[in-house]
């Protein structure tokens, strides 16, 4: 990984039980990050998933068919942190436990052949634990896990080992940006999921606590894109990003402004502006973080596929949306 430059995918939501064509599409349209580029210093250094790895259940049974076999050709490691059906258990199978099946593709103690995998190349992942800290050469990444329920829930071990991360995190700043990724979306136009009060008070309350807030959010669960800017009083901002459009055929639709069901007057949404989304389509991010002498940018750009009308593999995903944030200037 290069000291001034790193690129990376994000997604969630990948897996289908109803319809995997979306998800295969998503996957070769990432591929071709791979081919495409002129330099190697483009390519994704790695996936980094937001959860919902399989529905609708975390089963073992599950993982060949929407995640070793979909990402059989995918050549950069893939990490992740765990969504609802991943940690849900299926009443009706012989028993197991919550998220066994997700921690033994990414949580291993050493890399090896998962059992259940039908034999893939891709190995077993070592992360540390269900919520976990990754650092790179450009940036700390924290990974929550929110649990089951709609609308998440934290536990209070999680709630104080996040805040330590947090403080941890920005003793590394200005060299390192902080990202925390989560699966459940804490804001959230569509009709579907819509915000997570929940999440939005347990990241809201930490960061007050710790005084520290991220430079972006990114999360899945609902299932399409949308980047929002929260700005806060003090003049400080936070990008809170859903990327959860990665392959589940059932997309989740933004509210429209005159439907009465849904309203934006709560006052934990004061100071948040939705910049921009693409609900109609699949699709997936491509992140890079590069290094100047003026400090650190991050960039993405959202690449979707469409949904109503299936594309060749071979014609290029179209480009939604980008940004860029610039830190330390």
């Amino acid at each position: 990984m290069q000291e001034d430059k790193m690129v990376f995918h994000i997604v969630g939501d990948t897996g289908s039980v109803r319809n995997p064509s979306f998800q295969k599409l998503v996957v070769a349209q990432m591929l071709r990050h791979f081919k495409e580029n002129g330099s190697e210093l483009d390519d994704p250094q790695f996936l980094y998933h937001l959860g919902d790895v399989v529905y609708n259940f975390g089963e073992a049974s599950a993982y060949q068919s929407q995640f070793f076999t979909p990402y059989a050709k995918y050549p950069a490691p893939i990490v992740a942190i765990a969504g609802n059906h991943d940690s849900e258990v299926n009443p009706e199978r012989a028993p197991y436990k919550s998220l066994d099946a997700f921690k033994a593709v990414f949580c291993a103690t050493e890399r090896a052949t998962v059992l259940f995998s039908g034999q893939a190349e891709r190995k077993s992942m070592n992360q540390p634990n269900i919520y976990w800290t990754l650092e790179t050469p450009l940036a700390t990444f924290i990974g929550l896990h929110s649990n089951t329920p709609k609308f998440g829930i934290i536990t209070e071990e999680q709630r104080a080992w996040f805040m330590e991360e947090l403080l941890a995190a920005d003793k590394l700043r200005p060299e390192k940006a902080l990202i925390v990724c989560i699966h459940h979306s804490p804001y959230s136009a569509d009709i579907n999921h819509g915000s997570s009060i929940p999440m939005i008070e347990f990241l809201e309350g930490a960061f007050e606590e710790t005084g520290v807030r991220p430079d972006v959010v990114f999360s899945g669960h609902v299932h399409n894109y949308q980047r929002f800017e929260k700005h806060y009083p003090d003049g400080g901002k936070v990008l809170y990003i859903v990327c959860g459009g990665g392959g589940y055929d059932e997309l989740h639709p933004i509210a429209e402004l005159d439907d009465d069901r849904f309203r934006n007057d709560n006052p934990l949404f004061e100071g948040l502006e939705l910049l921009n989304y693409c609900d109609n389509k699949h699709g997936f991010l491509k992140v890079s973080i590069d290094r100047t002498d003026a400090g650190l940018t991050i960039g993405g750009a959202y690449y979707s596929i469409p949904h109503e009308e299936e594309i060749d593999s071979d014609d290029p995903a179209e480009l939604s949306d980008t940004f860029k944030l610039e830190l330390n200037q």
